[in-house]
Parts: C-alpha cells; sequence; structure tokens
C-alpha cells in the first residue's frame, strides 16, 4: 500500500510506523486513520516484523481529533450527521485501530516525541510500552470539548496508572510532562528529544532479536489473564508453555547458556 498520512519502515525486524501531519501535530483524519489501520495490519501479517513502533513526525506524537474540522461538524465525529449515523462514528473510524491492536501480539512500543493529548493520549495508552521525549505532553483533554475518552482510554489508562490516578487525569484535563509521566508509571524512560528514536530503536531490535513466539505467547498471557482467575491462569500457562517448548529457539536458549555464548533466536 502506497502511504501518505502516515511514513512506514522496516528495518532489523522493526517496522515503525510515523503520523506524518507535522504542520497539525499529527491529528488524525479519515485518511490517517484507514493508513495506520492498514499499517498495523501490514506489520501484523509481516513474518519479518518482530517488533512495531509507532511515532509521529515533527514537533508532536498525536493531538488526536483535528479540532477545526469537529468544530465545523466535518470530523470524526460527524455532528453534522443524523443520530443513526453519529452513533457509529467511532466504531467506523477510529475503532478499527485499537481493535487490530488487541490482535496485535506483536510487541508494540510507543516513542512519544511531542504532545500526545485527547484520542492522541488513548492512542498512546494502547501501546504495550511508552517511552517518550523531553519535550513531550500529555493530557486527557476530553474534558475541555465537553466529551469522554472514546478510543478505549478509559480502559487502557486506569490499567497503567491505576484507578485513582486515572480518573483524576481524566476529570481535569490537565497537561503534564514527560518527567511526571515517568514518575507515575506511564512512561517507561524519558530520553532528550536527538537521543529518542535510536533508544527505541535500539530497544526494539533488542526484542526482535529475541524468540518471538515466546515473546508474543507472554504478552497474550499479560493481557488475557487480567480477567480471568488464577488457576485458570495456570492452566492457560501451561498450553502456552507447551508451544513455546515445541520451538527451536526453546532449545537453541539452554544450548547458548551451556555454550557460554550468546542464543541466535531465530523466531520459531
Amino acid at each position: 500500500m502506497a502511504y501518505e498520512a502516515i511514513l512506514y519502515d522496516v528495518s532489523d525486524g522493526v517496522a515503525t510506523i510515523t503520523l506524518n501531519k507535522p504542520e497539525r501535530l499529527n491529528a488524525f483524519d479519515d485518511q490517517m486513520l484507514a493508513e495506520w489501520f492498514a499499517a498495523v495490519t501490514e506489520a501484523d501479517r509481516d513474518g519479518g516484523v518482530r517488533v512495531v513502533v509507532i511515532t509521529g513526525a515533527g514537533r508532536g506524537f498525536c493531538s488526536g481529533m483535528n479540532v477545526a474540522n469537529e468544530a465545523g461538524g466535518r470530523g470524526v465525529l460527524r455532528s453534522e450527521a443524523t443520530t443513526a449515523v453519529r452513533r457509529h462514528s467511532l466504531r467506523n473510524s477510529v475503532h478499527p485501530i485499537p481493535r487490530a491492536l488487541i490482535q496485535l501480539e506483536k510487541p508494540y512500543i510507543a516513542a512519544v516525541n511531542g504532545a500526545a493529548a485527547g484520542a492522541g493520549m488513548d492512542m498512546a495508552s494502547m501501546a504495550d510500552i511508552r517511552f517518550a521525549s523531553t519535550t513531550a505532553k500529555f493530557g486527557m483533554t476530553y474534558n475541555r470539548m465537553g466529551l469522554i475518552p472514546g478510543d478505549g482510554g478509559c480502559w487502557t489508562l486506569p490499567r497503567i496508572v491505576g484507578t485513582s490516578r486515572a480518573l483524576e487525569l481524566i476529570w481535569t484535563g490537565r497537561l503534564f510532562s514527560a518527567q511526571e509521566a515517568l514518575e507515575m508509571g506511564y512512561v517507561s524512560g524519558v530520553y532528550e528529544p536527538d537521543d529518542l528514536q535510536p533508544r527505541v530503536h535500539e530497544f526494539a531490535a533488542k526484542i526482535a532479536q529475541g524468540p518471538s513466539t515466546a515473546t508474543q505467547l507472554a504478552k497474550k498471557l499479560v493481557y488475557r489473564s487480567a480477567n480471568m482467575p488464577f488457576d485458570e491462569h495456570l492452566d492457560v500457562a501451561q498450553m502456552a508453555m507447551f508451544i513455546a517448548q515445541s520451538t527451536d529457539d526453546a532449545k537453541e536458549g539452554p544450548r547458548a547458556f551451556m555454550e557460554k555464548r550468546e542464543p541466535q533466536f531465530k523466531g520459531w
């Protein structure tokens, strides 16, 4: 697929999706959403991709919906449409992305290079791990628009920072810094702007070199186990372990340990 509203690059087993509307801080429209979904799908289906990174071009990560378009009734929420049409506005535009990410077993990492506001912060919250530039700003700014988080933020954010902190951020809509995001555990690391992309790629490439079947099974187990009893978790873990033990990588790991060398995992 030819992309315009995003950039798509694969190297070292890492697919990098770059939101590419820097003149408006990567606020999304129908084109960007469609291409974003297509890129996630492409990365998921590509056997050479083992990790996916999402970031933004220019000064912003993603400022969410295009406020000017929304105010004019031309945006994602389709305020000019009938209620019957508008009730599916998110399902038919933004929601394909979080639905695709729920199914994505490959690690999904956000490199938050600038502002992540409203739906943009929701998009960052969909990542498994987030890293940020020192210039990044975060905010659940829906309240300022008289709206609620509609892209999964009420589900993802409490699972990252806890219920009370999530509600405080949602109710106030306040902006907070990358340092505060680090302190509350929302991001895993903060880097200078020029160091962010190289450091995130280095981290992602290291994960990509690992035993990808085990990595993906572990991710799936972490998310699925959040909603199951412990005894059921153990049963599912047994099945996942059976699959992992059946891979060549499960033989390479112990062999490399005994030979005192770094393992050369194949991913299967």
